[in-house]
C-alpha cells in the first residue's frame, strides 16, 4: 500500500508530497507522524515543492543580466544608498501597488546589477519578471511588428509584475517604438511595476523623446507614483579592476 501510494503521487505529479512522505516512512514508527498532522505535513511539502519550482521558473524566463542577490548590494552613503531604503525596496508592497522604481546614475556605479539583485528577489517573491535591455526591447517589437504577434507579445509583458528596462536613454528610439512603449506603461499603470535604469538624469527623459505630446503621456505613467535612487561614486568595474590589479 505504501509503495502504490508512492508510485501514485509521482504519477500524479506531486512530488513534494512523495517526498515528504517518503521521508516520513524513513522513520521509526513511533516518530511517524498519523492522521491529519501526516495529512497537513505532505500539504504544506508540496506547496513548498511547487513555490520553488514557480521561482526557478520564473528566474529562468527573467533573462536577467547578472545573477545578482539583495545581500551583494553594496549599500553606503558614498553611493547614496541606504540599508534602509534597500529594505524598502525587498518588499513586494510596491510592485503589487503597480509603483515604478527609476535607478539613475553614472556608468558603471551599479544600476544594473541593483536591478537585476531586485528582479531576482522578487522572482523568489513568486512574481513574474522581465528583464530587456533598450536595444533587446526594440528587437522584439521590430520582430512583433514584422510578424504580427504584436498583441500577443504585449499580452506576455502584461503578466509580468516587474518588468525591468535597462540602459534606458543610450541611443534615440524610433517613433514605433515610443508608441509601443506608451502601450506597455497605459497597460501596466497601477497595475504592475516597471524599473527603468539609466544614465540620464529624470530632468532629462522629456527631452530624450523628442515628441513633446508622447513625452507627456510617457512620462505622466512612468514618472508618476514612481521610487526613485540616484546611484552615485566612481565606477564599480573600475574599482573592481583596481583590485585584482
Amino acid at each position: 500500500m505504501t509503495n502504490a501510494s508512492l508510485t501514485l503521487m509521482r504519477e500524479l505529479k506531486l512530488a513534494g508530497m512523495a517526498d515528504a512522505y517518503e521521508a516520513v516512512l524513513q522513520l521509526p514508527l513511533n516518530k511517524q507522524l498519523q492522521g491529519d498532522e501526516l495529512v497537513a505535513r505532505l500539504i504544506d511539502a508540496e506547496q513548498q515543492h511547487r513555490q520553488a519550482k514557480r521561482m526557478k521558473m520564473y528566474a529562468r524566463l527573467s533573462k536577467l543580466r547578472y545573477q545578482a542577490n539583495i545581500q551583494d548590494i553594496q549599500c553606503s552613503e558614498h553611493r547614496n544608498l541606504s540599508r534602509a531604503a534597500l529594505a524598502k525596496l525587498s518588499e513586494r508592497a510596491w510592485i503589487e501597488r503597480g509603483e515604478n522604481l527609476l535607478v539613475t546614475g553614472p556608468t558603471g556605479c551599479g544600476k544594473s546589477f541593483l536591478a537585476c539583485a531586485l528582479g531576482h528577489h522578487a522572482c523568489s517573491l513568486g512574481l513574474r519578471t522581465l528583464y530587456f535591455n533598450m536595444n533587446r526591447l526594440c528587437e522584439e517589437i521590430t520582430l512583433a511588428q514584422a510578424d504580427g504577434s504584436t498583441i500577443k507579445w504585449l499580452n506576455r509583458l502584461k503578466k509580468a509584475k516587474l518588468i525591468i528596462l535597462d540602459d534606458f536613454g543610450l541611443q534615440p528610439i524610433s517613433h514605433k517604438v515610443k508608441l509601443l512603449l506608451l502601450q506597455i506603461l497605459e497597460d501596466r499603470y497601477e497595475h504592475s511595476a516597471t524599473l527603468i535604469c539609466s544614465q540620464l538624469p529624470v530632468a532629462k527623459w522629456h527631452e530624450y523623446f523628442d515628441e513633446p505630446t508622447i513625452a507627456d503621456a510617457i512620462l505622466d505613467r512612468l514618472v508618476h507614483r514612481a521610487h526613485r535612487v540616484e546611484l552615485q561614486g566612481e565606477s564599480l568595474r573600475k574599482t573592481t579592476n583596481n583590485l585584482s590589479s
